[in-house]
Formats: C-alpha cells, structure tokens, sequence
C-alpha cells in the first residue's frame, strides 16, 4: 500500500471527524441486514463498525445486547455483567443504549464510579476478581470499544465468564440471534423481542450498581510487577494514553508507587486531533505504528523509556533512547527472555502462548528458556484457558497484545493488558540496567536476527474463502527462497485449531497467509533470518504459491 503524505503529520482540520454528525447518526442510521457490510458481524474482537456506514447503529447495539442476555440466561450466567468503554465517539451512545437493554432484562450491571472510561483489562480483572473461589453467580463483561480504529468507528464486544474474549461457539450464537433482531425490525415487525427502559430509568434501577475499576486494578498491580524495582530504580517514564480509556489511570499509578512516570498528553477528544496520521492517511491510536507514533518517538530523548497504548489500553508500544519505537515482536521476545528468569514464583510447566503469525524468534527464545511453546491462530481467545489455569505464564499477539501471570503464577487477567508490559519495560530497565531496545540486540547475536514484515495482496471473496479451508495436500511446491520446505501447516501445532489459512516454513524463514475479514485481499505474514533479500523471495515466493493454491 502506498504511504499517504500525510503519514507521520498531525491532521487537517477537515480530516477531522464530525463529532456531532456521527452521534447522531448512530441513532438515525437505520442498517440493512441484506447489505453484509450492514449486519453484525463478530470477529477477533467482537463487532466493529462506523455509524457512517450503517454498521454501527442503535439497532445494531439493541439487537447484540438482547442476544446477550439470552444467551446468559440460556448458560445460567445470573451474576454482576462489569461494562466498560473507552474514549470513540460512538462509544458513550452505545454504553447508554446497552445499558437500557440490560436494565429491562433485570441484569445486575456494573459500571464505572463517576462514569469513568475503563480499560479492557480493567474489565477482564473485574471479571476474574468477583469470580475468583466461585461456581455460581458467575460475572461476565461488555467492553464498548473498536479499539485502535478510526474515530468515526464504534466496537462491542462481550467477556464470558472466563474474563477474556468470548470463543467462537458463543460469538456465533450472539452474532445469529441478533440479526435476527435486525431482520425483523428492517421487515417492519414489532421490536417487542428486545426489552428496553429508559435510560434515566436504567441509571436509577436497583439493578445498576457503581464499580470503582480504576482503584482496584491499580490497587493490585504489586501483585503483578515489581513495583519496588521500577521506584529504586529511578526509572523516568512517560506515559501517552494516546487520548484513551487509560488517560485517568497512569498518574494514581504513578502516586500509589511513588514512580518517577510523566503523562505526556492528557488529552481527551473524541476526533484525536493530537494524533500523528498512520502509513494510510488515517488517524488511528496504534501504538505499534512508527507514524502513529511519531510524537512519543520525538520525545524519546526526555525519558529513559516512553510507552503508550491504545484507546482500550490493551496493547503496548515501547520507545527506547538507544532504539526508537519497538516493534511488537522484538519487545515479546524480551518480555519472555526476562520473565522467564525473574518470576521464580511462576510455575516448572508455565508454556508461552504465540499466533502463527509471530515471530520465530520467540521460539528460540522459549527454547533457551526451557519451556515449551504453545502456537494458536490469530485471536487472544486462544490463550484465555492456559491463563486461567497457570499453564500460560506469558502470551503475546505480533500486533502488540499481551498478557503473563501474577508473580506468585496465578491468573492477572485473560484479555489483553497493555499497562503491566508497558510498566513491565521500566522493570526491566530497572533490574538489568540496560533497556529492552539493548536487550534485543543481545537476543539477536545469540539466537540470530530476523527481519519482517507483511503486504497485502488482491483476492475475490470465493478466493478468500478457498485460502480459509486450504488443505496442505493442495501445495506442490518443495522449495521456497532457495531452501527446502520443512513445514506445511493449516491447523496451528498448539492446539490444533484451524489457522484459517497457511502456514509453510525452512530453516531460516516463514511466511503464513490469511483472508482479511473485512476486505478483498489476503494477508501475507512472512520472517527471514538470512536478511531482507531473503524476506522479499520470501514473500514473492509466498505470493506465488498462495495465488496458485487458490487459482489466481
């Protein structure tokens, strides 16, 4: 994809969203469930969409949160629901309508003291906490968020009560029962199917209750980092919440330990003018982004680390002085190298949890630590089990997600908690004296340096669909870049999950192929620890074996 000149520049005014035209038009917006872009969808990370486009209205929210709660009371879930939101536009309407539902439904909800906006982690902690020593009266969660998407877009996604991110045998369930909904309103009949109050009658309900996630998340964050290590050491820390759910959290974080940690932009608005515009000319808060970015990496020289997240704080992004901005997978690889041999508390069995998408590195990382490697497809769901039981002492995602275990090797959270990798870098700083962006280098001259890196390519709906269900049988190739191939894998080695894709592997390189979800191409994910030569035959020679396989 091209880079936009905008790339890496704060935005133009009129690149700006309409705040008030995308509210309302969530409530005026009426989607057509016989348009696919229109209905709800759950993918990775529950259902996402722009009010814009129909795809992210109050119908749509309605339905979802109706289906919710048919599905609790079909699994006999009847304890507190924990919701929280972050900083999108779209993401305060949807609280209130959802909260409407659930209120009409006699659901006991949970939501933020003082109407906070909360993190996802805040939430999946939330979860684990109330259920902890319980088998009944299990609490669940609702986190309104898309994420690192554009302002204009809104997201919904539900926690069951394993406080991660719902499985797909529930997600699909949801996703049927309410375009049901859809269907039926767009046919003009009666919306009695979805219960609804009020919203001042919700709010005042004796089942709408305050939780104070901001205290007692923070409260316990000891439990998880060393926190006497990070003060010691005098570590200077800035912090960009990136305008998001955790722009209220960092400074009582940084009173509470007495942490020499400096929030750079304090900053909330919902058309986050602040931000610096991403590779394609959109405003996104990613923090693994360099263009996203470009600010904090600016600034690098003022702090001995800089680290942000994005809206709903459940990814990282570190800057180092000696090496900018970090990508995910270098930082991953020293998170396990260090945790590994500074969490004695942890486990002999505590395995690491990667995608296939994630970089080899890892793997000989993990080796070298003595533990074994546990490889799933694309999705945090994949790790939630293995977190809950200790049996996953660090998982990560190449997209910058990850989550480990409390020091004494029990569960922290089981969705994605971009705070305690972000905090986790000053610990490491501060035990080892040399930053994560040194670290790495020292990892890459013992087990070797890869580089990496992925493209897009065309591809028709029907060929996305072949890519999907690809069988290895159906590969003829036996060399790729000049070596001989070793591994052909459409089912990950973890736990034998579909990749909905292609993984194929050498000795010194991968590459793994997968359908996009929302648009008409396919992903190319591709390694090479023989430098960037060997990467570009990696992925012309990817592209070809993918094209013929799905008979381009």
């Amino acid at each position: 994809m091209p880079q936009s000149p905008f790339a890496g520049r704060l935005p133009d005014p009129e690149m700006l969203i309409n705040t008030p035209v995308v509210v309302s038009t969530y409530y005026t917006g009426i989607p057509d469930p016989s348009e696919p872009d229109q209905r709800i969808a759950f993918g990775t990370s529950g259902h996402r969409g722009s009010s814009l486009r129909n795809a992210f209205n109050e119908l749509h929210i309605l339905a979802i949160t109706q289906a919710i709660c048919l599905y609790r009371k079909q699994q006999g879930i009847d304890g507190p629901l924990f919701m929280g939101m972050d900083t999108h536009a779209l993401s305060t309407p949807a609280h209130a309508t959802a909260l409407e539902v659930l209120a009409a439904n006699g659901v006991e909800v949970m939501i933020a003291t003082g109407d906070e906006y909360t993190p996802t982690p805040a939430v999946s902690y939330a979860i684990l906490q109330y259920n902890r020593g319980r088998t009944t009266g299990l609490a669940d969660g609702i986190i309104i968020t898309p994420s690192h998407n554009p302002p204009d877009d809104g997201g919904f996604k539900y926690n069951p009560p394993s406080g991660g991110p719902a499985g797909t045998d529930i997600t699909q369930w949801i996703e049927a029962t309410a375009n049901g909904f859809l269907e039926k309103a767009a046919g003009g009949a009666p919306s009695g199917d979805i219960k609804r109050i009020p919203l001042n009658r919700a709010l005042k309900a004796s089942t709408t209750h305050r939780h104070d996630y901001l205290n007692t998340y923070i409260n316990d964050l000891g439990n998880i980092l060393d926190m006497d290590a990070i003060r010691g050491g005098a570590i200077r820390l800035g912090v960009d919440p990136l305008g998001g759910a955790g722009v209220h959290y960092w400074q009582p974080i940084a009173e509470k330990y007495k942490l020499n940690l400096t929030v750079i932009n304090k900053q909330v608005d919902p058309t986050f003018r602040f931000m610096t515009v991403d590779h394609d000319g959109k405003i996104r808060m990613d923090p693994s982004s360099p263009y996203a970015m470009k600010s904090l990496i600016d600034k690098r020289d003022q702090f001995d680390i800089t680290c942000a997240c994005d809206t709903d704080h459940d990814r990282h992004g570190i800057v180092t002085r000696h090496a900018g901005l970090l990508p995910p997978n270098h930082y991953l690889c020293v998170c396990i190298d260090y945790l590994f041999r500074h969490r004695p508390g942890w486990g002999e069995g505590a395995a690491v949890g990667k995608t296939v998408v994630s970089s080899q590195l890892i793997d000989r990382v993990t080796a070298r630590a003595g533990r074994k490697l546990y490889e799933v497809p694309v999705g945090f769901k994949w790790f939630v089990d293995g977190l809950l039981d200790g049996g996953l002492g660090f998982v990560g995602e190449e997209s910058a997600g990850a989550a480990f275990l409390r020091r004494d090797g029990s569960v922290w959270t089981t969705d994605k908690d971009g705070f305690i990798p972000a905090l986790l870098s000053a610990e490491i700083m501060a035990r080892t004296g040399r930053d994560p962006g040194e670290l790495y280098e020292d990892l890459t001259r013992q087990l070797g340096e890869p580089v990496y890196d992925r493209i897009d390519a065309p591809a028709s709906a029907e060929q996305k669909k072949v890519l999907s269900k690809l069988d290895p049988s159906q590969i003829t190739q036996k060399e790729m870049a000049g070596e001989p191939i070793r591994a052909m894998l459409t089912n990950a080695p973890g736990n034998g999950a579909a990749i909905g894709g292609l993984k194929v592997a050498t000795d010194n390189g991968w590459f793994a192929a997968r359908p996009s979800g929302t648009e008409t191409i396919y992903k190319i994910y591709a390694e090479s620890f023989l430098g960037k030569d060997h990467l570009q035959r990696i992925l012309g020679d990817a592209q070809a074996i993918v094209d013929k396989a799905i008979g381009k």
